[in-house]
């Protein structure tokens, strides 16, 4: 694990970086798996490419790897290497379609899906290491409310939580956004609906999910779209290929597109690094700086 001076540097690189020219940090999550989420990533990522920014994308499912398999590639290293200190984050970067660079996770290795928060708070403050000009950085995390998804959430700028019309993926997604807003103070999440038949059914779900946090939490929710369902889509599944360049004119394609759009033309821009990876710093310096010190 970083030492605490490490940490601190690292932080404050964040800071400057953010200071020379802001990037987007957005992490992609959901309360359960199998909906997508990985695939949403690696689209989005792409279609944000293809618009003209400059993407990084992170595989946070640290223990279970799926961005190299969604995109056929086959890495040399990924962040295990980081975090055992054997690699920087610049030697296991790899470079995927249209330019995206892709920081890939592990896979198989348990120890990685049980890293302690300081330990993935340690991965996020790494990435200042980094000589790359980014305007965006996009976070696939693993499904559930583990503490890496509880890490890379509060890092972020944004939180995009995946739904699917399935009681188990509401209920999930549900938990997800009380955990982050009433145990860690994120209170906006962007709600993005897959596998929709209809526009109209992607804002039914959509409204289901605000009946029930509007009655139990203090959030805001917004629509970001949603994803048809689209056999072309299957078929880039099959063959590794993201679908925006597989069948860049599908239904599936389409829709990213117009979600990237949405993203660079309507989502203001940050200015700052996450107040929590400053917080979290602050912490390691100091980790007898109680709450009542922090006019908590």
């Amino acid at each position: 694990m970083p030492s605490a001076e490490t940490i601190a540097s690292q932080g404050a690189g964040i800071q400057q970086l953010n200071q020379r020219r802001p990037v987007r940090v957005i992490c992609v999550a959901s309360g359960k798996g199998g909906v997508g989420k990985t695939n949403i990533t690696v689209n989005l990522g792409l279609a944000l490419s293809l618009q003209g920014q400059s993407v990084l994308l992170l595989d946070a499912d640290l223990g279970l790897s799926n961005v190299d398999v969604v995109l056929g590639l086959n890495p040399l290293y990924n962040i295990s290497h980081v975090l055992n200190q054997e690699r920087t984050l610049q030697e296991v970067m790899i470079v995927g379609p249209n330019g995206m660079r892709i920081i890939p996770a592990s896979s198989g290795i348990k120890r990685m899906a049980e890293l302690t928060p300081a330990e993935n708070a340690g991965i996020v403050s790494a990435f200042s290491e980094l000589n790359e000009s980014l305007d965006v950085m996009l976070i696939d995390s693993s499904a559930g409310i583990s503490d890496s998804v509880v890490t890379f959430s509060r890092a972020a700028h944004e939180v995009i939580m995946v739904v699917c019309d399935e009681p188990a993926s509401i209920t999930d997604a549900y938990a997800l956004i009380k955990l982050l807003s009433q145990d860690y103070g994120v209170d906006r999440f962007h709600i993005l609906a897959n596998r929709v038949t209809t526009s109209r059914e992607g804002q039914d779900l959509f409204a289901k999910l605000v009946k029930v946090t509007d009655r139990f939490l203090d959030v805001i929710l917004n629509f970001f779209g949603a994803i048809p369902e689209d056999p072309q889509l299957r078929k880039a599944v099959q063959a590794q290929r993201a679908v925006v360049e597989a069948f860049p004119g599908s239904r599936s394609a389409e829709a990213f597109h117009r979600l990237a759009t949405q993203i660079i033309g309507r989502w203001p821009m940050p200015r700052t690094a996450s107040g929590y990876l400053q917080f979290f710093i602050e912490r390691m310096i100091n980790p007898a700086y109680s709450a009542e010190e922090r006019g908590e």
